[in-house]
């Protein structure tokens, strides 16, 4: 089967701002294997030696399908891609015709191990790395799924998620792409929990991730469903919400995630962006939510939330 590769390229004053948007072009528009290539700092010494130079551009990829109404697909793309413009955000689209199996493979030269805490790393299938006695791998492949962890919203999502997860508890991962949230509450001893996402390459890329790193699978499940249109099958309620999504789907779920949480349970949300903090904390505010804990990365933010356990 042929696919279209779409890539936008952007420039913009605020870059992760830009980040966020174009993103969300491509999301929201059902693209697949969606991969953000944005600079990022060089990585710890003792990792990635056998990398490739990272990325000086930035710009967003994903993949259609080559077919009859592709080319409408691709017309949106454009306006909606142009239409950023009124933000001061330029973007490029530029489009390659490929084989799944090459654009299946192709982006790997740029995945390389990275620790993200003290404790856990993540490692590409096909990189090596020999772990410590203390070190939790990680072991990855996000195949067509959006998600490496490398990111830092990711990356903040998953050091919360150490600092708030006791074991025997339990866990729903909102918009779960690859898989790798999930992964790391297995490895942190989790004792039951559920992931979901609209897209079905996700739910089975995730699967093939718990699996590729031994998580039990009398311990999870997944589903391709929205929060709203989840039906629990009696893990929840929760102790643990995660949710590394885009801010303007997490202002519209915030309601969903308190129906999901245990009184007194904990939401973890990324994937936010500086300029969207304030709406989200009043949001949580709103339905009951204390705030705990704000952490940024330049522009990206994550935030922990309590919910009240008042009847």
């Amino acid at each position: 089967m042929k696919w279209i590769h779409v890539k936008a390229a952007f420039t913009g004053k605020d870059p992760d701002f830009a980040e966020e948007l174009v993103t969300d072009i491509f999301l929201s528009l059902g693209l697949k294997g969606v991969v953000c290539d944005v600079p990022l700092p060089p990585p710890v010494d003792g990792f990635a030696s056998d990398a490739l130079p990272l990325s000086t551009q930035s710009a967003i990829s994903g993949y259609i399908p080559d077919t009859d109404s592709s080319r409408e697909l691709l017309s949106t793309i454009e306006q909606r891609a142009s239409a950023l413009l009124s933000t001061g955000i330029k973007v490029e689209i530029t489009t390659q015709l490929v084989d799944q199996e090459e654009w299946a493979e192709s982006w790997k030269e740029f995945f390389f191990v990275t620790r993200i805490t003290d404790r856990i790393i993540i490692k590409p299938e096909w990189r090596e790395f020999k772990a410590g006695g203390n070190d939790l791998v990680i072991h990855l492949d996000p195949g067509m799924a959006f998600g490496t962890g490398t990111h830092p919203t990711t990356a903040m999502c998953i050091a919360m998620i150490e600092e708030n997860l006791k074991p025997g508890q339990t866990l729903l991962d909102v918009g779960t792409g690859s898989g790798i949230l999930m992964v790391a509450a297995g490895l942190l001893g989790v004792s039951a929990m559920a992931g979901i996402d609209t897209d079905e390459v996700a739910v089975q890329v995730a699967g093939e991730n718990l699996e590729k790193n031994e998580i039990f699978p009398q311990i999870y499940h997944l589903e391709q469903t929205t929060l709203d249109q989840y039906q629990d099958r009696g893990t929840g309620p929760f102790d643990l919400v995660v949710a590394n999504i885009i801010a303007e789907i997490i202002l519209e779920i915030i309601t969903d995630i308190k129906q999901r949480l245990k009184p007194g349970g904990t939401a973890i949300l990324s994937g936010i962006i500086t300029e969207r903090k304030g709406a989200i904390v009043e949001k949580l505010q709103q339905n009951d939510f204390s705030v705990t804990e704000v952490r940024e990365e330049g522009e990206w933010v994550a935030i922990c939330a309590t919910l009240s356990d008042n009847d």
